[in-house]
């Protein structure tokens, strides 16, 4: 039965969010829809609310960090009842039949379908996903601050598992801010010792607090330096650029460099640089259903939460103006206020 959905949109390309409504048309067979009880903010959504990619389309509703209940199932879904939490972030669907999502590899997924392009997101009273893009939320955590995992948390939890970062290993992590703090919490219940690269020195005594065992001012040479031949493996949040060739001498032999900002100027690196000590430069997108709930479930076993600041829906513009400023800290959730 067919019925309108009440959401927060952009008319055009960086215009204020306005009430906007629209008909969400049948349920899929194996959708579920899930009514919306809170929201993370992303810069991803800023990117897309100001067509910084190319491929927004209006009216624009942002958010996938998405919480909520599930309100209706279609006839062919599996492992999902009415009444469970369950959390929804980047992707909202895959094909299910390339070998991608085969192997495991949904997030990889030609075909893979974005929760907010070319359909409308979560700040909204409702969102529909697929099935297997429906990641239970156990118990313990707090679901007002649960959001953010499902792109920021799953962003850099999925390098932990995609590269084999082990416990015993030195991890540098270059950027300390919506991203870092959680890839803090992750390597430190990971086992690894953690040293945090931050521009920001009023940070230090939070940063320790997070996870860190050191920190190191990414604007000091000297300090990156004296980091020669220490790490093995650096993982860089930021979507800035550094002094890589200064970075890249940090790791040890067949060290790895590992993005997940997304750098928007390229990279210089010389491959003799690479050869001499076997090292690599690498980068992952957001995980797979299955790396996903694993991220959740390890968050639930060492209360590994994002650092929120809470808004209710209705002051959607105040919040992303907020985190425009660059006043966040961490992360910035909606609650859904529609009456």
């Amino acid at each position: 039965m067919s019925h309108r959905v009440r959401t927060y949109a952009a008319l055009s390309k960086g215009q204020k969010l306005q009430p906007f409504e629209y008909d969400p048309g049948p349920l899929g067979p194996e959708q579920v829809e899930v009514a919306v009880e809170y929201c993370g903010i992303c810069h991803s959504d800023l990117s897309m609310l100001d067509n910084e990619w190319g491929f927004s389309s209006y009216p624009f509703v942002p958010g996938h960090e998405i919480v909520g209940k599930v309100v209706a199932v279609g006839d062919s879904v599996k492992g999902t009842t009415l009444g469970d939490r369950v959390g929804i972030g980047w992707f909202s669907g895959s094909c299910m039949h390339c070998l991608q999502c085969l192997s495991g590899n949904h997030n990889l997924c030609p075909q893979a379908e974005g929760v907010m392009i070319g359909r409308y997101g979560g700040f909204a009273e409702r969102v529909r996903s697929h099935w297997a893009w429906c990641t239970p939320i156990p118990s313990g955590l707090d679901v007002s601050k649960v959001g953010p995992l499902f792109c920021g948390g799953i962003t850099v939890f999925n390098p932990i598992i995609q590269s084999q970062v082990r416990p015993t290993d030195r991890v540098g992590v270059i950027g300390i801010g919506g991203l870092g703090h959680l890839a803090l919490q992750f390597l430190k219940h990971w086992g690894c010792h953690v040293v945090a690269f931050s521009s920001s020195d009023s940070k230090r005594e939070q940063i320790l607090k997070l996870g860190a065992n050191e920190v190191v001012n990414s604007r000091e040479p000297g300090q990156i330096k004296k980091l020669e031949s220490s790490l093995d493996f650096v993982l860089v949040t930021v979507n800035v650029s550094m002094d890589w060739k200064s970075i890249l001498r940090t790791l040890k032999p067949k060290g790895t460099l590992h993005f997940v900002g997304a750098v928007l100027e390229p990279v210089p690196l010389e491959v003799f640089d690479l050869m001499t000590a076997q090292k690599s430069v690498t980068a992952t997108p957001l995980g797979s259903p299955a790396t996903t709930r694993t991220m959740i479930e390890f968050c639930a076993r060492h209360q590994i939460l994002p650092v929120t600041e809470l808004f209710p829906m209705s002051r959607v513009n105040e919040a992303l103006a907020h985190l425009r400023a660059g006043q966040a800290r961490y992360r910035v959730v909606l609650q859904n206020d529609f009456s």
